[in-house]
């Protein structure tokens, strides 16, 4: 059983930076992270092949958040620089366990295309 564990969350004030670290034991093909804010749907935040080599991302973290992975690890890891306030989430690891999905943005992005997920890791930001 596959099983996502995030970590890293916490609280930090505008402008400042945080890194989400995703263990997961299993094979997986492309891993992404999702957030949720109180009272929000699910959204898609950022998206990283197995290999590493194809990466999205939303547009609004593009140029401040850095997604990574290391397979020998089994680690996936979201660094988050110049948090803004809306930025304020739980956010969520999924892992896809069948594969073909990073091909393009528009599975990579649905949340349907992930097979497994963690707890979440609570991420707010202060003005």
């Amino acid at each position: 059983q596959v099983q996502p564990v995030e970590s890293g969350g916490g609280l930090v004030q505008a402008g400042g930076s945080l890194r989400l670290s995703c263990v997961v034991s299993g094979r997986t093909y492309t891993m992404a992270w999702f957030r949720q804010a109180l009272g929000d749907e699910r959204e898609f935040v950022a998206a990283i092949s197995r290999g590493g080599g194809t990466r999205y991302y939303r547009d609004s973290v593009k140029g401040r958040f850095t997604i990574s992975r290391d397979n020998a690890k089994d680690t996936m890891y979201l660094q988050m620089n110049s948090l803004k306030p809306e930025d304020t989430a739980v956010y969520y690891c999924g892992a896809d366990a069948r594969g073909g999905i990073s091909s393009n943005y528009e599975l990579a992005s649905r949340r349907s295309s992930y097979d497994y997920w963690g707890q979440g890791t609570q991420v707010t930001v202060s003005s």
